[in-house]
């Protein structure tokens, strides 16, 4: 029997993915045993410092990095992650396959809905695009910066008197959640991160065997999604702590819509757009809708890049 070792984050939304993406695999190859190994990352083991100061290596994220350090060592054979935690950009040798299908890509609002914030509210979110998003729709919001896995944040609704917290739909309802929505906030202006409820898999390109295994279940239409939205967010350089939201959807006849907004940190400006493309050229679409907000004066916020992650490789968008 082959065994293939399968690593994860230990947050219980990552052991909740590994189950959902391993329970079709174990339906389709019963000869096949997957074994889950816990990975901690340097973003799960600091919990105080902001987001921006916690320290990643290896090129990845502070929340894929260790993860794709073992997979290029060979101590794990496949690294289930969310995909928008995952850097547009692999390390030698490793690749992405097609994610198992999408879960819903909204960002909700949980313990008040967006009208019945009363003025002033405190909101809790440390994501700089929430952040931008809120600011820009409710300037009047104090937001909170908050972290942690999903359940934890829920509770700090009560722990810090906030009037409501932001979170992904996806991994309310993979932890069975649901009931702790109070809105599903609206796309036009809370679009999400690229690649937000989707599964990030991720495997050595040498990995023959396991690659043919693990492409059965995966979902072409969604790869297409996600490959656009990541395309985007790489040609504006997304590793800068700029809000960037998009989302893609594929359309009748073989075509992809792709929207996606770019806003600046303090939410008094916003630029948006939407394109079309073929469904076979996404990287294509994502370049293109990236290249016209920089023409609509995106770029002009993206000069508002976080300095930090420019000195670590990230680098504005320069035009000819």
């Amino acid at each position: 029997m082959t065994t293939y070792l399968v690593g994860s984050r230990a947050s219980n939304l990552a052991k909740a993915q590994v189950r959902e993406y391993l329970g079709s695999l174990r339906e389709r190859f019963p000869g096949v045993t997957f074994t889950h190994r816990v990975i901690l990352e340097s973003g799960d083991k600091d919990r105080k410092s902001r987001l921006s100061d916690v320290p990643a290596t290896n090129r990845g994220s502070a929340f894929s990095s260790e993860q794709e350090a073992a997979l290029s060592r060979g101590d794990v054979d496949v690294v289930v992650h969310s995909l928008k935690d995952l850097p547009t950009a692999s390390p030698p040798g490793l690749t992405l396959l097609p994610p198992p299908g999408r879960e819903d890509v909204r960002d909700a609002l949980c313990g008040s809905t967006l009208s019945g914030l009363r003025n002033g509210a405190r909101v809790g979110t440390g994501a700089p695009r929430r952040i931008a998003q809120f600011l820009a729709v409710r300037p009047d919001l104090e937001l909170v910066p908050i972290r942690g896995n999903v359940p934890p944040r829920l509770k700090k609704i009560e722990a810090l008197g906030l009037d409501a917290v932001v979170l992904a739909v996806a991994g309310l309802r993979r932890l069975g959640l649901d009931d702790a929505i109070g809105e599903l906030l609206p796309l036009d202006l809370f679009p999400p991160s690229p690649g937000q409820g989707a599964l990030g898999i991720q495997v050595r390109e040498d990995s023959t065997e396991l690659r043919e295994i693990l492409s059965t279940v995966g979902d072409e239409a969604v790869h297409a999604q996600v490959r656009a939205e990541r395309a985007l967010l790489a040609e504006l350089h997304g590793g800068c702590s700029v809000p960037v939201g998009a989302y893609a959807q594929t359309e009748p006849g073989g075509f992809l819509s792709l929207f996606a907004q770019v806003t600046s940190p303090d939410g008094t400006r916003r630029v948006s757009g939407t394109l079309s493309g073929p469904v076979g050229a996404p990287e294509t679409l994502g370049a293109t809708l990236a290249e016209e907000l920089i023409d609509r004066g995106a770029l002009s916020i993206l000069d508002g890049c976080d300095r930090r992650h420019t000195a670590a490789g990230c680098s504005r968008p320069t035009r000819s």
